[in-house]
């Protein structure tokens, strides 16, 4: 038998920390104080020092259908369901469809717009759930919402509209990368759980509509805003969420262009992006590599290792161990994780959003071990 190389057998006792960590730390924290048990949904954020949950303005769906994602992916199929329920009962709109964004501290709808990332969210969390738990509801509510998506925020070139009003008759906010990259994510695990080939042609067109107008050439980075928008950006963790999403399409995204595109894009996100120093990822970037914001955000650091771990390139592989070292002890804490911090490595956001143990459980899932 061979023996496994020194780098692989690092990353995969490093892994086995950051998931030991989720599992004794992280999760406890959202079955626990996070959880409000009179409305059954997730608080937005928990103090860093004491966990108790800040004052609570509103609950968003798409919050819930994160949570609900990664305790169906941790096999806590009962927290799951009590999520799943919540989700249906609390954000489904009865009278003209979809999903609200936001209910109040009662639990009544506070911000009624329809948002393409929130729904985005709704059917990776069904699908997620359904396809572990087996519940023939949750896949439901993945076909339906799909079909509202492709029906109600359908806009010109393939692409979808990032809001509408609450009726949907009303377009108030036009298409932008991040909704369409969690579309992707959303519609890739639609097709995993449902193995309906129609996912596969919703797929192939939204890869095509992306690179066609968000990929900048000289790059291959997939920007924030159409191409010739004002004020456009780049963003490092984007470009490694969507280079590990491009590599699980695989075949899917053939003729598209965005595979090499998105090679291209890892290189400059990890040339200009990273800190050398401190292997933080920058929140973001111009078109000609200069950093636009220095905030290093644990999402990007996530996005990071999973693009690492994913990589064909041996190098990549042979920088993993490292970078998990640096993530762990910039970016973790024993009773936590911090959200934000600075090149300095001052903490710039003090809290924790119930939203983040999807970017850890996403990231973690995807290293070796």
């Amino acid at each position: 038998m061979q023996s496994m190389n020194p780098s692989a057998a690092s990353t995969i006792a490093l892994a086995a920390t950051l998931r030991d960590h989720f599992t004794r730390v992280v999760l406890p924290l959202w079955r626990g104080p996070g959880f409000n048990t009179e409305l059954k949904l997730p608080y937005e954020a928990l103090s860093a020092e004491n966990h108790q949950p800040l004052p609570a303005v509103r609950y968003r769906a798409m919050a819930c259908a994160r949570q609900l994602f990664v305790f169906s992916q941790a096999g806590d199929t009962a927290h799951a369901q009590v999520l799943f329920d919540a989700l249906v009962h609390t954000f489904q709109d009865p009278r003209h469809g979809g999903w609200v964004y936001s209910v109040d501290a009662q639990g009544a709808p506070l911000d009624t717009t329809k948002d393409l990332y929130t729904h985005a969210f709704v059917v990776f969390a069904c699908a997620e759930y359904g396809r572990r738990s087996g519940n023939r509801d949750a896949l439901e509510v993945v076909h339906r919402t799909s079909a509202l998506i492709q029906s109600h925020f359908a806009a010109d070139g393939d692409l979808f509209n990032a809001a509408l009003d609450a009726d949907f008759a009303t377009v108030t906010g036009t298409p932008v990368q991040n909704p369409l990259m969690h579309l992707t994510e959303a519609w890739l695990a639609a097709r995993e759980a449902t193995r309906d080939s129609a996912f596969d042609a919703a797929l192939s067109r939204l890869a095509g509509a992306v690179a066609r107008h968000f990929v900048h050439a000289p790059t291959g980075c997939v920007a924030e805003l159409p191409l010739g928008a004002d004020d456009n950006r780049l963003e490092p963790g984007h470009q490694f969420e969507w280079f590990w999403l491009v590599k699980r399409a695989g075949p899917l995204f053939e003729g598209s262009g965005l595979d090499a595109a998105l090679t291209r894009a890892f290189s400059f996100a990890q040339r200009y992006g990273v800190d050398r120093d401190t292997g933080g990822v920058c929140a973001s970037l111009d078109d000609t590599g200069r950093i636009k914001d220095a905030t290093q955000r644990i999402w990007a650091q996530t996005e990071y290792l999973r693009a690492l771990a994913s990589h064909d390139d041996p190098a990549a592989l042979a920088a993993l161990p490292g970078q998990i070292e640096r993530f762990q002890q910039r970016f973790l804490r024993p009773q936590g994780w911090f959200e934000c911090k600075t090149p300095a490595n001052v903490v710039a956001r003090a809290d924790m959003p119930s939203t983040t143990p999807y970017h850890l459980a996403t990231a973690y899932e995807a290293l070796p071990g």
